[in-house]
């Protein structure tokens, strides 16, 4: 009875709830209230075609490798070898990295709305230099503190994502419904069509950077195993928590639509004007500083917990023997300080690109997009991969499945995922028609130029990698081809040895 309560399994509700927490951010609302009735469209179909298949198929292979390390890495590398496994792991770090400079021009934006002064802080927050400056400011703090290990930065998330999400959310949709219930103007036309004009292609642009809002909800998957009943609890609470999190979107997305004309809206200011806009209709201007320090304080906080956390998989990976010594360092406690050194100097050379681009927006489109094609292309791996494994490991325990028998239900899932992935990906290369991106020559340099950079650079420190590099301590335990290799039918080609090649 002593070790009664290491049994608690998390409730369908709970988990559901996680993963609302993990996915939602309100940065994303303004873009996609450019689309007015029809942005519900896009909102259910990339649930349908990618946020739902990523929690099934994650929660499977997460179950599948619950007691050995890798994450996405081992994942992809159980299918298609080193190679791949290690180009899908090298993606989700170096996506986190380009996250930051985003998701910091929308705090940059908030903290310049902490004033009084609309007309003022519109100017503040739309000025380049000034969101350079709080961008890097703010991250490298964030660095520093993550260098020294503090216990606490887990509570701060935690307060921060209620604070500075879950709670402004609410609050949006609330004052929404208040303005309309005492006979506020809406901006937004309800008697438009839910269904987009598919004959202009540039609709289809921005709604591609959906599918990043709905990224990390594979992050769930760790849990499977700590529900009672899984196959049967586990897509519930996804259904339910895929349910909220399109509602939190939809109605936020119409809340902000609702208050301001759809010519005005900005992508990194109309939240905050949103909200200054509500809070004035109901002759409480006071609390426009109140809800940006909110916003600004949720953004900070996920910050500060995901600099460091993206660069502990690669690094994990790196002292099995894939990234040089160099990369291996850690300080006096045992933090990966020259990853996230490293980390930090890609962040700043990446900020830098506000001074080349024509507008705060513009910069925040275009790292956005660039966000999206790389997280993609390891989602359409990992999409792969489970498939792949259904054939390749027949045999392997699943305490999560999808689909009772038979492959029929993970193809359809996994296949559902990867085609949806590739949909957006193809799309996340054209320019936005909604958005001035200065120079199409600039936005398609730094889309194609700085994708095949980040996806051939693997290859080469892959091939460039030496027998010294593995770290003694590490404890990587081998794939199951490297294991069972002596076992392998003559002529049959492994994924190890198409890697070791």
């Amino acid at each position: 009875m002593a070790n009664l309560g290491k049994t608690v399994k998390l409730g369908v509700f709970t988990l559901a709830i996680m993963n609302v927490t993990a996915v939602v951010s309100l940065r994303g609302l303004p873009a996609e209230a450019e689309y007015g009735v029809s942005s519900a469209f896009y909102y259910l179909f990339a649930a349908l075609v990618f946020l739902i298949p990523t929690a099934l198929v994650a929660a499977e292979l997460a179950a599948m490798f619950q007691d050995k390390q890798g994450g996405v890495f081992r994942w992809v590398g159980e299918a298609f070898g080193k190679k791949a496994g290690f180009l899908a792991i090298w993606l989700q770090w170096i996506e986190s990295t380009i996250w930051y400079p985003t998701v910091l021009t929308f705090g940059a934006v908030a903290i310049a709305f902490i004033g009084m002064d609309h007309t003022g802080d519109m100017a503040l927050a739309s000025n380049r230099f000034y969101t350079l400056a709080v961008v890097l400011g703010i991250y490298w703090l964030a660095t520093f503190i993550s260098l020294k290990g503090l216990g606490w930065v887990g509570k701060v998330a935690k307060i921060g994502g209620l604070v500075g999400t879950i709670i402004p959310a609410g609050l949006l949709v609330i004052l929404a419904i208040v303005y309309l219930a005492t006979g506020g103007s809406s901006q937004m036309d309800f008697s438009g069509s839910f269904w987009p004009d598919f004959t202009n292609f540039d609709n289809l642009v921005l709604a591609a950077s959906i599918f990043l809002f709905y990224a990390g909800m594979e992050m769930g998957g760790i849990h499977v195993k700590e529900m009672d009943n899984p196959s049967r609890n586990y897509p519930k609470a996804v259904f339910i928590g895929s349910a909220l999190t399109v509602l939190i979107f939809v109605l936020g997305t119409f809340a902000l639509g609702i208050i301001i004309p759809q010519k005005d809206i900005n992508l990194t200011q109309s939240l905050l004007v949103g909200f200054d806009n509500y809070f004035a209709y109901i002759k409480a201007s006071w609390l426009s500083p109140v809800i940006a320090i909110a916003l600004a304080f949720g953004v900070l906080a996920g910050v500060l917990t995901w600099v460091a956390g993206p660069s502990k998989g690669i690094f994990a990976v790196g002292r099995a023997g894939y990234l040089p010594p160099f990369f291996q360092k850690t300080n006096r406690i045992g933090v990966q300080k020259n990853i996230l050194y490293i980390q930090g100097g890609a962040v700043t050379l990446l900020s830098l690109l506000f001074v080349v681009m024509p507008s705060v927006q513009s910069f925040y489109q275009i790292m956005s997009q660039l966000t999206v094609v790389l997280y993609l292309i390891m989602y359409m791996l990992m999409f792969a991969a489970a498939i792949y494994l259904r054939y390749n490991m027949k045999k392997a325990g699943r305490p999560f499945r999808i689909g009772g028998k038979g492959n029929g239900l993970m193809w359809f899932i996994g296949g559902l995922g990867f085609c949806g992935s590739l949909l957006a990906f193809v799309l996340s290369f054209i320019p936005p028609g909604q958005i001035s991106v200065g120079s199409n020559t600039v936005w398609y340099s730094v889309l194609i130029i700085g994708a095949l950079i980040v996806v051939i650079a693997p290859f080469i420190i892959y091939a460039a990698r030496k027998p010294e590099w593995k770290n003694d301590d590490s404890q990587f335990e081998p794939f199951h081809w490297e294991e069972n290799s002596p076992a392998q039918p003559v002529g049959k080609t492994t994924p190890g040895k198409q890697a070791s090649e």
